[in-house]
Order: C-alpha cells, then sequence, then structure tokens
C-alpha cells in the first residue's frame, strides 16, 4: 500500500508523450472515470480541476463536474470546513453526472483525506501529499493515528507522494522560499494525473502563462511544476499503470464544441437574446454567490452592446434593470435568494408596469444567508409566490449547465412577447458545474425582434387618434412598449392600478378584478412546449417527474433501472409557470408519479393542488445534488421492489 519515492526527472523539460506513457508501463482502456481533487480552499482544488476539465473537453471526452468549496473567502486553513475539492466524470460515452463516488481521490491534507474518504469506495486509488501528514495536522481534523500507517485504509490502492517536496526540489532553480514553491504543488498534482488519465498538456501551459503574463517568472515556475508532475508519473514505479478514455465521439452530434459551465452559458445566452432581438442588453446588479460571476462575464461584453450596473444593494440593481426596460433595453437582474426576498416589490412593480424584465435567480441553500456557495431548489415557491397581491410571473428552469444557454433565450422570448417579468432559475449546481456545450450557428437562434409603438393606436368616439398604454394584442394580451420620447407617446408609469386601456390610475373595483384577471389570462396563455414522456417501451407504470438540475441524476437512476430490466417512465420540466397544456393528462396516465427536488417538496405541493394527483416526494437539502444511485433506490422503494437489487 506504501510506496517508495523513485528519483525522477525534476529538470522541468516537456513531458514526453509517446505511447502515453513510459516504456514497458502497462496502458489499460478505461470507458470512463471519476477523479476529486481536494485540499485547502488555497491549495488551488477547483484551478487544479478546471484545468483538468479543460484539457478534457479538448480532447473529447464528455463530462460533468462538481466544484465545492466553503463559503469563507479563506477558510481555516486544515480544517474539515475548510476543505475545497472539485469532481469531473469523464467517459467515452455520454454521461449525465458527476459521478456518485470517485474512483481517485487526490488528498492535499489529512483534512481532505477525512472530508471525503467516506464517498470513496474500497478499490479505489488514494493518492496523498505526505508532506501534510505530521501529528499537528493530522490532530486538528480528529486522528488519532496516522491514517497511512495503522491499516485504515487497507482496501484502497493508497500512493503516498510528497508532493510539496517534490516541487520544492523541481523548482530549486527559482529563486523562490520553500513556502512560495511549495504552492506550485497542485500543479505537480495536475501533472501526475494528467500522465495517469493521458490528458493534453499544451492548453494548460498555454493558461498558465496568459495567466501570470504580469509574472513570467511565476508562470515558469508553474509550468515547470507541472512538467515535473507529469514526468514523476512516467518514471516512478508506484505509478505502473496509466489509463485511456477514448474520445466520446458517439455521444456528440458534430459541431464545434467547448466546455461551459451554467453561468457562462447562460451569460452567453442573455447576450444571443439581446442580438437576436436587437435590443442593448441592461444588467443591474448586486454581488451574490453563486450569480456574481454572471455580472463578472458580461461586464467583459461592452462590445455587443452591454451595459452592466454594480448596484449598491439589491433593491437599486432591480430597480435600474426595471427602468433600462421601460427605457427600451432588455433589463436583466441576477441574485440567489435572500436577493429575490428584497426585490419581491419592484418584481411585482414590473407585474404592474408590464415590461420585460428577466430575474435570473441561482438558488441556493437557505434560508437567511445559509448555505452560499451549496446548491438547492427551494426558491420555487417564492418565484410562484414571493410578493404581495396577485401577481403572477412564468418560471423558467434550465436543466443542464449548457442548457443555460437555451433557457435564457426562452425566457427572453416569454419576456419580451408577453410583456412581463419572467424568472430564470437555476441553482448553484448548474452554475458552477460545466459540461460540453455545442456553439450553435446563428441561423439556430431564434428571432426575438420586437416591434415597439410608433404611433396612436386607439381612436375615440370624437375621432381623435391617442395612444393607449394598455391596450392589448389580442393573442397575447401584451400591452404596447413604447419608448419614452416618442412624440405622442407620453404614458403614465407607476405601482398604482391601472385603468384598462388608458393606464390611468383606477380604483374602480370592478377595473381592478379586470386587471388582475386579465394579467393572470396573459400568463396562463402564454405558449410553452408540451411535455414529452420518454417510456420507451409504453408499459411503464411509474412516472419520475423532475424540473431544473434533477435531469441528470434522475436520468442517469431510470437508465439503472432499465439496464436491470425495470420500466420507468421519465418526464422533466422546463416550465413551471404555466404548466404545458398536457401536463394533467400526462400525470393521469401513470399509477404512481414520483418527483425529486432538492427541497421538501415545492413542485409536488404545486401538482398536488393543481391536479389532485397523489405526488410522491424524493427530497433532499444537503446542498449537494442527488447521487443517482441514492435515487435508483428511491425509485424502486417506491415501486415496492428490491432496490438493492439495482
Amino acid at each position: 500500500m506504501t510506496s517508495q519515492v523513485d528519483q525522477v526527472d525534476q529538470s522541468g523539460q516537456e513531458p514526453h508523450h509517446g505511447g502515453g506513457g513510459a516504456e514497458g508501463k502497462e496502458v489499460r482502456r478505461l470507458d470512463r472515470v471519476i477523479i476529486r481533487f481536494a485540499g485547502d480552499s488555497g491549495d488551488g482544488m477547483q484551478l487544479t480541476g478546471d484545468r483538468f476539465t479543460s484539457e478534457t473537453a479538448s480532447f473529447g471526452n464528455d463530462l460533468s463536474t462538481l466544484p465545492n468549496f466553503p463559503a469563507e473567502i479563506r477558510a481555516p486553513a486544515g480544517t474539515l470546513p475548510g476543505v475545497s475539492s472539485f469532481q469531473v466524470h469523464f467517459a467515452d460515452h455520454d454521461i449525465l453526472t458527476p459521478g456518485d463516488a470517485p474512483n481517485v481521490l487526490v488528498a492535499m491534507n489529512p483534512a481532505a483525506l477525512k472530508a471525503n474518504i467516506a464517498d470513496v469506495p474500497r478499490g479505489a486509488e488514494i493518492i496523498v501529499n505526505t508532506d501534510e501528514f505530521g501529528a499537528r495536522a493530522m490532530a486538528k481534523v480528529g486522528y488519532d493515528s496516522n491514517p497511512l500507517e495503522d491499516g485504515s485504509l487497507d482496501g484502497y490502492s493508497v500512493h503516498q507522494v510528497p508532493l510539496t517536496t517534490l516541487t520544492v526540489e523541481a523548482l530549486k532553480g527559482f529563486e523562490l522560499s520553500r513556502k512560495d514553491a511549495g504552492r506550485s504543488k497542485n500543479m505537480f498534482a495536475l501533472g501526475l494525473l494528467s500522465w495517469m488519465y493521458h490528458r493534453p498538456t499544451e492548453g494548460t501551459e498555454a493558461f498558465l502563462r496568459t495567466k501570470f503574463a504580469g509574472r513570467p517568472e511565476i508562470a515558469e515556475a508553474n509550468i515547470t511544476a507541472f512538467r515535473a508532475g507529469w514526468n514523476f508519473g512516467e518514471t516512478t514505479e508506484d505509478f505502473a499503470v496509466s489509463y485511456e478514455v477514448a474520445p466520446a465521439t458517439s455521444a456528440f452530434p458534430a459541431g464545434t464544441y467547448r466546455n461551459i459551465s451554467g453561468n457562462l452559458a447562460l451569460s452567453y445566452g442573455l447576450i444571443a437574446a439581446a442580438q437576436q432581438a436587437d435590443l442593448p442588453l441592461y444588467l443591474g446588479s448586486y454581488p451574490i454567490t453563486p450569480a456574481s460571476d454572471i455580472l463578472h462575464e458580461l461586464s467583459r461584453h461592452k462590445n455587443f452592446g452591454v451595459r452592466t450596473f454594480q448596484a449598491e444593494d439589491e433593491i437599486a440593481g432591480i430597480g435600474a434593470a426595471l427602468g433600462a426596460a421601460f427605457g427600451g433595453a432588455l433589463g436583466v437582474t441576477t441574485t440567489s435568494g435572500p436577493g429575490v426576498a428584497l426585490k419581491a416589490e419592484t418584481i411585482g412593480l414590473a407585474v404592474s408596469l408590464e415590461l420585460p424584465l428577466l430575474i435570473v435567480d441561482i438558488q441556493r441553500g437557505g434560508p437567511s444567508t445559509g448555505l452560499p456557495t451549496k446548491t438547492e431548489q427551494a426558491d420555487l415557491l417564492q418565484a410562484m409566490y414571493g410578493r404581495n397581491g396577485e401577481a403572477p410571473v412564468p418560471v423558467v428552469a434550465p436543466a443542464t449547465p449548457a442548457d443555460c444557454f437555451t433557457a435564457a433565450l426562452d425566457a427572453a422570448w416569454i419576456a419580451l412577447t408577453y410583456r412581463t417579468p419572467v424568472f430564470l432559475l437555476s441553482d448553484g449546481y448548474l452554475a458552477n458545474g460545466s459540461e460540453p456545450w455545442r456553439v450553435p450557428e446563428p441561423a439556430e437562434l431564434p428571432d426575438l425582434r420586437v416591434r415597439f409603438a410608433t404611433g396612436p393606436n386607439h381612436t375615440l368616439d370624437d375621432g381623435t387618434e391617442v395612444f393607449w398604454p394598455y391596450k392589448r394584442d389580442p393573442e397575447t394580451l401584451a400591452r404596447p412598449w413604447a419608448v419614452p420620447g416618442t412624440p405622442g407617446l407620453e404614458h403614465r408609469i407607476g405601482g398604482i392600478e391601472k385603468q384598462d386601456g388608458t393606464g390611468n390610475i383606477s380604483y374602480s373595483p370592478s377595473n381592478h378584478e379586470f386587471m388582475v384577471r386579465t394579467r393572470q389570462a396573459k400568463i396562463d396563455g402564454i405558449e410553452v412546449p408540451e411535455v414529452t414522456v420518454d417510456d420507451p417501451g409504453g408499459e411503464a407504470k411509474t412516472l419520475v417527474l423532475g424540473w431544473g438540475s434533477t435531469y441528470g441524476p434522475i436520468t442517469a437512476a431510470v437508465r439503472r433501472i432499465r439496464r436491470s430490466g425495470g420500466a420507468v417512465a421519465q418526464a422533466h420540466l422546463r416550465n413551471l409557470n404555466p404548466f404545458p397544456a398536457n401536463l394533467g393528462e400526462v400525470l393521469a396516465g401513470y399509477e404512481r408519479v414520483l418527483v425529486p427536488e432538492m427541497n421538501l417538496g415545492q413542485l409536488a405541493s404545486l401538482l398536488r393542488a393543481r391536479y389532485l394527483v397523489d405526488i410522491v416526494s424524493i427530497t433532499q437539502v444537503t446542498g449537494l445534488p442527488f447521487k443517482a444511485e441514492r435515487l435508483a433506490n428511491a425509485i424502486l422503494e417506491a415501486e415496492g421492489g428490491p432496490a438493492d437489487d439495482h
């Protein structure tokens, strides 16, 4: 189980790529691998995982990732709460989740080992940085004895590697202190894993030179450590086997692909929507985890007519976005659950004004500050009902990180077509996770262009032509969108109830009821695609219905059951308000309907109330996504079958 560290080439020479490994070393072919990098939040685990993922994407594997990190900017070093990890699942075929359990754990210190060992199955490989396993570091996390020596890791394939020492030795030609040189140990580990799984290296070296362009000596030190890690794997006797995972050529239709996170895909979707609508994009936002990356990304794209405003608070952010919508822009505000609570009054104002506005909610664990860096789906009822009065708002939810691009376009189409604020419900799992994304051709994008009001639209009894700001399109019930300053189209704006047609202030009971019912009818009448059911044999008696980021785990669980001979149907909701027109018929067609959610059953409650169907909830609020195995067992238990058989 333990190993003797061999003398290795630490000259910083470029890795040798011939044959995928050193002469005489065995190369095994695998169809998929799950790797988890874990260490202190200052050890660069997110960067390490991101670089491994980028190279894996460029190699052509299908992949799915799960970053998991503390909320603190610099969590206490060496402690369990301070552990940061990054899991990547890559394969030669179509995959849907970051994987239930890692095949390889890279543990940079005792805390990383202890925090993650429960997820690692027996027989898996564990690479540990022995330099960090001192008595004090082990005692800090509750180890009474050294787990590398007391037999507690029997059954695992453990590689004891002094990562820090090897990194410092590799960088002895640089004018760096031992502490500064040791900071590159994550690049040494990345080089080692890149050798083990035959990952490309050119992209990482180019990335490091770009990242540290202002400090070329730091760039070269990191590249040297990266190459030393590769060479260590190639020459040491402890790693006698390397592995190949072929590109997933059959998983992807022809096209240009890139690795993309949910927040990046959503940002690109918003830009594409504004371009397709021929409107400027205006983001009014206040930084909040895990939505801040959208603000950061959009601020880089002024060349596409994007304006970003980092407001002093959540209320100012959405107020500015709504003002931009009034002025003729595609207004967007981004936030998470706590920010939605603060924006509620202005969302209600947008409902009353009937202006297009996108409210992007990247859900996280709550209540209150809750779990800022962990995922949850518990804002659904807040999005549906979290405003005073009858204030209906459409709700759209993406299913995967790449799907965030399309969901942004869909939400923009609804907002612009029906003149309404729209909720776009992503979550932390989608926001930070990544997968391959096919870059669409411009011709594939929808035409979102709108027609602004340009003149009078109503004739009074005396023949006078006037502009009525609340005279509606007979099909969509949308009111006209008049850009301020257009001659003759001046009209009142504000939160007090409007008179139908004229938009004048009205306290008439009958008018209020008419306007309330009309606003509701407008949302109810939004044309959303029918829900499709995946039921290959047509014999399933159980339907598993999901929404949002549960798509991947649900689909993986359903696949497991079908491979074992079970029959189960699956459907997934993108539109949560209004529901697809055929949803009631679909639900009535099955004996059992199971709804997995990362909350305590919010969609299940809505479905029970709307369709009077006895929904079975499968719930989880751990701050982490569902595991496919757990869902498969829960589905089988609901069917009365032996869950442990699958």
